[in-house]
């Protein structure tokens, strides 16, 4: 039905957005009528009766802290790649490598459970309280992976086990919360409109790659403190820092306030679950299919760098294999920001497909040059860096697919079908490699096929996710209208309170 009615919601869609347009030229204060005006006035829900001033800078500043949580899941999802030789150092018989696959899995099975549970909750319940229960369930699992102890090492593995997936849940829950805001908070005035792509794409992206760089940097000083000696102080203070960062935004994030789309659109009460799914399957699964090729890919080489570089050296230390790793992460880095910047020239779906078909060029090259490779080490590593830092569309493409009412729903279970390839990811390279005879094969091996799976992302974004119009609002006139034409009663769509000023909170 979606498809078959694709020509009638473009010519929908051009209608609304001048509907719109003419709108906000009635809505603006005084002399502030252009597109480029300090203020906008929101939106109200039905039930307001004031107008409200929104700046341009509070609304940057809300995307910002909506999405820098985020660098957080980053964080600790990669720290523990960093810790796994410490731990196997300090505790040869209980770090198996069962346990090793448990330590990495753990935070990503907690993150489905987040997604979709928090997914669900933030779109019957409202932004604001999923930000305050996922850094609850961020922070306490933190303290407890950090607080880990037992009886025998075997354990305190496992309370660690337990505790990752604990804060697992709280971080999966930020990908729902934190992307929703940041893209409705992207959409209160047009001077972000505009922007909506690079600061999407820093508040999200770039927040979690710069969580994967930050946990090197951490590992790297406290190893180095320790005279690259393994030692229980060392996974407890990277761990540890990993709490920082949520404490110290939550007085910001506390303060943000729901956004107009959401409450302009928001259902709170009986959910057309069935009618939007009828709807919006398709671009759902090329969502769902993207981001679980996108996580199959990064997660595993990310958590894998430190083994593949160290293999490279039989006479590498712990804090120089970590230096490296750590080097290849931070490539990423410039690649997200620089993508950012891309989103909004060439479209979401462009750049998105464009960074699937480089990584899938990089990772052919590595794979096919492994052997010469391994006599010009930092040729590899530049090589490396390059083959994860084009991939950074996901979070915002998942989020403008789908209208206000259901976008925690499907954003939030897109985000789950990523993870737990993630979590595949993690389990099956680690199992390629060890299918060959030699290090240099099983690397060669990892990287083919990581290349051929690029190739498949590649096709998938490009047939299946949609291309957006800049502007939230006209989706959400479309979906309410398609609702009111199925026989679903709309009156009671949106909150009934104010819109609160976004500049009031800061």
């Amino acid at each position: 039905m979606f498809m078959g009615n694709r020509g009638s919601f473009l010519d929908e869609s051009a209608l609304i957005s001048d509907q719109h347009e003419q709108q906000r030229e009635h809505t603006t204060f005084d002399d502030k009528a252009s597109t480029d005006s300090a203020y906008t006035t929101a939106v109200l829900p039905r039930g307001s009766s004031e107008s409200k001033p929104i700046s341009n800078f509070s609304a940057v500043f809300n995307v910002l802290v909506a999405g820098i949580a985020l660098f957080s899941d980053g964080y600790n999802i990669q720290i523990i790649g960093y810790m796994n030789p410490v731990l196997a150092a300090l505790y040869p018989d209980a770090q198996t490598t069962e346990m090793k696959a448990r330590l990495s899995n753990s935070i990503l099975v907690g993150d489905v459970v987040g997604m979709i549970f928090f997914g669900l909750c933030i779109d019957r319940w409202g932004r604001k309280l999923g930000i305050i229960a996922t850094t609850a369930f961020l922070v306490l699992g933190i303290v407890l992976a950090t607080a880990s102890h037992g009886t025998t090492p075997t354990g305190m593995l496992w309370m660690m086990v337990v505790a990752r997936g604990v804060a697992g849940v709280g971080a999966g829950g930020e990908y729902a919360v934190c992307t929703a805001q940041a893209v409705e908070a992207a959409d209160e005035t047009p001077y972000v409109q505009k922007k909506r792509g690079v600061l999407v794409a820093s508040a999200t992206n770039v927040a979690i790659v710069s969580g994967f760089v930050g946990s090197s940097i951490v590992s790297i000083i406290v190893i180095a403190a320790y005279h690259s000696k393994a030692s229980d102080g060392i996974w407890r203070i990277c761990f540890g820092i990993g709490i920082v960062l949520p404490l110290v935004i939550f007085f910001f994030r506390m303060r943000l306030v729901n956004s107009t789309q959401y409450h302009k659109h928001a259902i709170q009460r009986k959910f057309p679950l069935k009618l939007a799914v009828r709807r919006y399957w398709l671009p759902l699964l090329g969502c769902c299919s993207a981001w679980f090729l996108y996580d199959v890919v990064v997660y595993p080489f990310n958590l894998l760098a430190p083994t593949i570089v160290s293999g490279f050296s039989d006479s590498n230390t712990l804090l120089s294999s970590t230096g490296w790793s750590a080097l290849v992460n931070a490539f990423a880095l410039p690649g997200a920001i620089f993508g950012g910047f891309l989103i909004d020239r060439i479209g979401r779906r462009q750049t998105y497909a464009l960074g699937f078909a480089i990584v899938s060029v990089f990772g052919f090259i590595i794979g096919g040059a492994m052997i010469p490779l391994q006599a010009t080490f930092p040729a590899f590593v530049v090589l490396f860096g390059l083959f994860q830092s084009f991939l950074n569309c996901n979070f915002l493409v998942s989020s403008e697919s789908f209208p206000t009412p259901v976008r925690g729903h499907f954003l939030g279970f897109s985000a789950a079908v990523g993870k737990a390839g993630a979590a595949l990811g993690t389990q099956v390279f680690p199992i390629i490699m060890d299918k060959f005879d030699t290090t240099v094969k099983g690397q060669q091996a990892i990287f083919l096929v990581a290349s051929a799976i690029c190739v498949l992302g590649t096709l998938v974004v490009w047939f299946l996710i949609p291309d957006r119009d800049a502007q939230l609002e006209n989706e959400d006139a479309l979906f309410k209208k398609y609702l009111e034409e199925n026989g679903w009663d709309t009156s009671d769509m949106g909150l009934c309170e104010d819109v609160p000023s976004t500049k009031e909170v800061l």
